[in-house]
C-alpha cells in the first residue's frame, strides 16, 4: 500500500488546512484560511484535493498569483496525489466570513 493511500482523508484535510494557514493575503496580516477565503476542501478517495477559494475582491492584486500558490502548497501536503484550486466568486466574500481570531487580529472585535 502506498503512502498516499495509507493516510486518511481526515488527516490529509487537517494537513491541508495547516498548509493553507501559511498563505497570507499580502495586504492583510491574516492567513487566507482565517480570512474565510477558503470555501471548501474536498479530499477525494484517490487523495486528490480540490480547494474552492475566493478573494476579497475580483480586483484583488493577487488574483493571478494566489490560486497557483495555493495549488502548489496543497500539492506539497503528504499523501496528496493532485491539487486543484477552483477560484469562485459566489457567494461574494465579506468580512463576516472571517474567523473570530482574524477579527481579533485586525481589531474588529
Amino acid at each position: 500500500m502506498s503512502e498516499a493511500t495509507e493516510r486518511s482523508k481526515e488527516e490529509i484535510e487537517n494537513d491541508v488546512v495547516e498548509m493553507l494557514k501559511t498563505v497570507y493575503d499580502p495586504e492583510i496580516p491574516v492567513d487566507i484560511y482565517e480570512l474565510g477565503l477558503i470555501y471548501n476542501i474536498d479530499v477525494r478517495d484517490d487523495r486528490s484535493v480540490e480547494v474552492r477559494l475566493t478573494l476579497t475582491s475580483p480586483m484583488c492584486p493577487v488574483a493571478g498569483s494566489l490560486p497557483p500558490e495555493v495549488e502548489s502548497k496543497v500539492a506539497q501536503v503528504e499523501g496528496v496525489t493532485r491539487a486543484v484550486v477552483d477560484l469562485v466568486w459566489d457567494p461574494p466574500w465579506n468580512p463576516g466570513m472571517m474567523s473570530e481570531a482574524a477579527r481579533l487580529e485586525l481589531g474588529m472585535l
